[in-house]
Order: structure tokens, then sequence, then C-alpha cells
């Protein structure tokens, strides 16, 4: 009898559990990190990512401020980029949709984004895709004005602190 009960419950258990496990809910809303250094890693393997920003149509017409990024795994693998904008070329115009390619340290599926922004224009990011070849694309929406001089953004990593992670 003991047998019998136990594999359903077993069953139950991994049905409930493992879904949750490789999912997330990127509609969380974004968050202030109060003490967030991101690291300058120089990989044995770099791998190519994509970045696909939305600004937000209630955004200010441009913005000249500097915008930074930084996002990873949960095993501690992180791609930073000191600044992703340049001011003369029209990024983060508002409507506009701006594509990066860029080079970093290889991650597993990206749980964590932080963008910070530091200027006086303001910015509303409507979202942030990143794809990449060997991780899930993903997309982080914000929808909000980046306040100036904070990292601002998501952790998704299930159990794990940034602060674990660095």
């Amino acid at each position: 009898m003991v047998k019998l009960l136990s594999f359903p419950l077993i069953s139950v258990f991994f049905l409930i559990i493992f879904p949750l496990a490789n999912s997330f809910d990127s509609h969380s809303q974004p968050h202030v990190l109060k003490s967030f250094n991101p690291q300058i890693i120089q990989a044995a393997k770099s791998c190519p990512y994509t970045l696909v920003i939305k600004t937000s149509c209630s955004s200010s017409s441009y913005t000249r401020d500097k915008i930074s990024l930084a996002f990873g795994d949960s095993y501690g693998n992180e791609v930073y980029v000191k600044r992703l904008d340049d001011p003369s070329s029209g990024t983060f115009e508002r409507c506009s949709t701006d594509t990066f390619q860029i080079n970093g340290p290889c991650t597993y599926d990206i749980c964590y984004l932080y963008l910070l922004r530091s200027g006086s224009d303001g910015w509303k990011p409507e979202s942030v895709k990143i794809s990449g070849r060997y991780t899930k694309t993903v997309n982080f929406y914000y929808s909000i004005f980046l306040p100036n001089g904070v990292w601002y953004g998501f952790n998704l990593c299930r159990g794990v602190s940034l602060s674990a992670i660095m």
C-alpha cells in the first residue's frame, strides 16, 4: 500500500516543481538594486548575443544619457556593457527599436538584467529582448522611466541572490 501511494505523490511533486524551476515571469516589476558592481570578466570563451531594446512612445524624444547594461545567469556568468548608446546616432529615440550585437562570457539561461542610466535627459525603455546562440531568448518588460544613477531591473534567478552570484 505504501509503494502504491508513493508513486503518485512523487509524480505530483515532479509535475509541480519542474515546470516552475524552468520558467519565470519576466512581467515582474523592475526594482532598484542598491549594491551592484558588475564584473568585467575576461572569459576563455566568448559568445554572441543580440539585444533588442524598444524605447517607449511615452519616453523623452531622445536621450543623451549614458546607458549601461548587465545580465547573467544563476551560475555567476555575467555580460556587462559599459555604454550601449551612441548619442550622435539617434539611439533610444522615442518609439524606436534598437538592435545591438555584442560578445561576452557564455551564459546558461539568463535570469537577471539590470540597466543603469546616467544623465539628465531621462529614458523609458519598454522592453529588452536578449537572445544568444547557447541560451533561450528572454524578454524583460520595463515600461517605466529609469531612475538616474542606480542599477534598475530584474532578478528572476530562482532561489539565488545576486550577492551569492558575485
